[in-house]
């Protein structure tokens, strides 16, 4: 996700002269079938080829050994070299244009167009466009990352929380990076969401940023991120000076805004009153390794939810729930998961446990509630038990009469009065879960 805003840029510089073909090598099953690939080409906005390597046959013919890698082939479609790891787009292109020259002085570049169909061509225009985060508020507020719409929604809901009324709209609908009125701000690809009083605090991704909405000023701001992803391990400072990476979900707690900094593997933690941001939890290396906050090692941590004594968390490359202490003290620990390539879908207790990439939880009366996401289903966990529960729901009114209802990579999900509210992301929906009958329906928007 890191590499693809980078080859963008290639591309737009080298048009004429470079082909980008994208190998998909999956390590989870759900990332190896040709539908969830397609999605993602959509979610990610690509706009070249990729091939579905489901078998690592390309893999192994170049004898590739990490996720990701660019290989360069030459006009005469021979192997030049590899570079592992994540690059920015100014040292890619300074590698292509030594290529293009040298074989430009050959009379090899053939710069004729190459007509590719977009697959975002044959898509229809919807009311969301894979919405992965919502935030129930109470008082019946609900808020949406309309995350390809570059937009946050505020909606308010009708007593059966079935539907509801598009109030106000923050982003004008373009990807950019820009402050401003609600109409005319702008989101890259927005996730997770904190409500503190009139504020609403999002976790901006594509930006690698984190905002505030201020419903009542109509207005947005930059409270943390420069706009620009950090290349290396950060020790924090000032909000809005310190690059960050990749912030996926946003928590609240005790006048501290808590980050899931995915594209770092750690948390962070933001002092909402205008004080320092740094790091919470997490060394910056990916693995699932508990231990004291400082040394501990996390996985693209992607959730984030509390029971208001401890922070718990979706550390979604290790496919496993996991916890952190408030205080800097404090400790990591894992409710379930194993290991970053252990992963699978098996309820059971403690080391039994499988789940697939989980991106969201909710934590509400004793459970933690888990967007399974890869699994494309909504769990339980209890953390004292360390068990997990799959919840079987059925199918209500606005969706398709199935038995069980069924999700698509479902990315978040937010508990209130008894009902789990979903973002099923590659649906383009938003659902409603009503835990005491297990139905859910799909939570149609009025005013959109």
């Amino acid at each position: 996700m890191h590499t693809i805003p980078q080859l963008r840029e290639v591309e737009r510089q080298f048009g004429n002269e470079l082909v980008i073909i994208g190998v998909h090598a999956g390590k989870f099953h759900a990332e190896r079938i040709t539908g969830n690939i397609q999605q993602a080409v959509l979610r990610l906005g690509i706009d070249h080829p990729v091939v579905n390597d489901r078998q690592f046959h390309v893999w192994r013919s170049h004898a590739i050994s990490a996720w990701p890698t660019l290989v360069f082939i030459n006009p005469d479609g021979r192997f030049i070299g590899a570079q592992a790891g994540e690059l920015p787009a100014e040292a890619i292109a300074h590698v292509i244009r030594g290529i293009i020259q040298d074989f430009d002085s050959q009379g090899k570049i053939d710069r004729k167009p190459i007509p590719i169909q977009l697959e975002r061509a044959r898509e229809p225009e919807r009311p969301l466009a894979f919405p992965g985060k919502v935030l129930a508020a109470g008082d019946r507020r609900l808020f949406i990352a309309d995350s390809n719409h570059h937009r946050i929604l505020a909606v308010r809901l009708d007593e059966a929380s079935t539907s509801g009324t598009v109030e106000a709209i923050a982003g004008k609908g373009q990807a950019g990076f820009s402050d401003g009125s609600l109409p005319s701000a702008t989101f890259r690809s927005p996730q997770g969401m904190a409500h503190v009083g009139g504020l609403l605090y999002v976790a901006d991704t594509g930006n690698h940023a984190i905002r505030c909405i201020d419903w009542s000023k109509n207005t947005v701001t930059t409270v943390a991120g420069t706009g620009r992803q950090a290349r290396f391990s950060e020790a924090g400072g000032t909000g809005p000076l310190v690059a960050l990476n990749s912030p996926w979900d946003v928590l609240h707690h005790d006048g501290q805004l808590y980050i899931a900094m995915a594209g770092s593997h750690q948390i962070w933690r933001l002092d909402i009153a205008g004080g320092p941001i740094h790091p919470h939890a997490g060394t910056g290396g990916e693995a699932l390794e508990d231990g004291p906050l400082a040394r501990a090692l996390l996985a693209q941590p992607s959730g984030l939810t509390t029971d208001g004594t401890r922070l718990y968390f979706a550390d979604s490359e290790a496919s496993a729930i996991r916890w952190a202490d408030f205080p800097e003290s404090g400790a990591v620990g894992t409710i379930v998961g194993t290991g970053l390539f252990d992963f699978g879908n098996k309820d059971g207790i403690g080391e039994q446990v499988r789940l697939q990439h989980p991106l969201g939880v909710a934590w509400h009366e004793g459970k933690i509630y888990v967007a399974d996401t890869y699994n494309n289903k909504i769990k339980a966990v209890e953390a004292a038990s360390r068990t997990s529960q799959t919840i079987e729901v059925i199918a209500g009114s606005g969706d398709e009469a199935t038995s069980p209802a069924t999700f698509n990579e479902p990315g978040g999900l937010s508990v209130s009065a008894e009902r789990i509210y979903v973002a099923d992301t590659n649906n383009h929906r938003i659902c409603v879960i009503d835990l005491r009958t297990r139905q859910v329906s799909r939570v149609e928007l009025n005013g959109i």
